[in-house]
């Protein structure tokens, strides 16, 4: 009942950010498009994390698909910024449906990202406590290049909350509450990131992701 109700503040409620968390378990770069993932996601010191693409906005100065003569090393954990907010496109619902993750290479070297982002719900700074979601991957996965201040993208879909006030599941499960998500890609670390406009409700446990994209998703 409490979590349910929470879940209908997220939509107006904020959330201050949540610091990088440390490294979490990374999924295969390339992962098969619609294949499950539910590995666990344990943040390790200084980690950070990258994230997932989808629809149709122009790329950031800066960032772009690598090519074979790019050498640009994997982006560090520690260079990267990550941040998080609702995205335009959504399932409906009184949930938060879908997110994207924003990764700003922070450092004053260019570097690359690859791969589908894992998941975990968490409590507000609490990154060593989280949840591993089940991933499902969409997409193929290309390097993405980032120059000193560039951007990469990846979008995170949830089964979504419905109803009014307490809200449920189609499932029949009970609607749960993050204050934060924990996000990690191949070789970059985990983020631990919260909505700036909300908090993250879903059901289930499952999240839909896309890979890191050099175009901003909607």
């Amino acid at each position: 009942m409490v979590a349910a109700s929470a879940a209908i503040l997220l939509v107006t409620g904020c959330q201050p950010g949540g610091g990088d968390a440390a490294e979490s378990g990374s999924p295969t770069a390339g992962g098969s498009s619609g294949a499950p993932d539910s590995a666990a996601s344990k943040p390790a010191e200084g980690g950070t994390s990258a994230l997932p693409a989808a629809s149709a906005s122009p790329s950031t100065p800066g960032s772009g698909t690598g090519s074979a003569g790019d050498e640009a090393r994997t982006c560090p954990g520690t260079g990267l910024k990550a941040t998080a907010y609702q995205a335009a496109v959504r399932p409906e619902g009184t949930g938060i449906g879908a997110a994207v993750v924003e990764f700003a290479n922070t450092s004053g070297h260019a570097c690359t990202l690859q791969g589908h982002p894992t998941v975990a719900g968490a409590g507000n700074g609490s990154p060593q406590k989280n949840t591993p979601l089940t991933v499902t991957r969409t997409g193929s996965a290309s390097p993405v290049r980032l120059a000193p201040g560039g951007k990469a993208w990846v979008k995170l879909t949830f089964v979504q909350v419905q109803g009014e006030a307490d809200g449920y599941c189609k499932s029949g499960s009970e609607p749960v509450v993050y204050p934060t998500l924990v996000v990690g890609l191949p070789g970059s670390g985990a983020h631990q990131v919260a909505l700036e406009d909300g908090l993250f409700a879903e059901c289930d446990n499952k999240v839909t992701v896309t890979a890191v994209t050099a175009v901003k998703p909607s």
